[in-house]
């Protein structure tokens, strides 16, 4: 069996600003980004089995807002993982513990760590979704 890699992709981009509903609405009118009340959502298809769908997350929080702690900057990168508990195992024996327990949602696992210059770090095991297990009765192929 061979090891998992540590990390896949970017799975997101996370901000603070003073008014998220207008940087939204700028980033959607000027940039044509497809924001709703979270930021947007890039879905996209796997290289290595394109059946199987993936997405990657910008998002805008309000200043105040502590989902970052404890990191005191305006941002967090979120980056997609193969296999989170493998990494987390790999990263303990590296010297780097984890903030708080791992998170699980219907959409994936998520833990949080901190850089070195204390850039929180998000790292997503996601439940991407896959096309060809999904039938339709009825339906034909041509």
């Amino acid at each position: 069996m061979s090891t998992p890699k540590k990390v896949t992709g970017i799975g997101g981009i996370f901000f603070k600003c003073q008014n998220p509903e207008a940087v939204r609405t700028w980033y959607a009118q000027h940039l044509g980004l497809p924001t709703d009340d979270y930021g947007a959502t890039f879905e996209w298809r796997h290289l290595d089995k394109p059946s199987l769908k993936g997405n990657t997350v910008w998002g805008t929080f309000k200043a105040e807002n502590k989902y970052f702690e404890p990191s005191t900057k305006e941002f967090m990168f979120n980056f997609r993982v193969e296999n989170l508990d493998y990494l987390l195992e790999e990263l303990k024996k590296e010297g780097i513990e984890p903030l708080g327990e791992v998170q699980e949602y219907d959409f994936g696992k998520f833990a949080h760590i901190m850089d070195p210059e204390g850039n929180k770090i998000e790292l997503w095991q996601a439940n991407d979704t896959d096309d060809s297990e999904t039938t339709t009765s009825g339906s034909t192929s041509a």
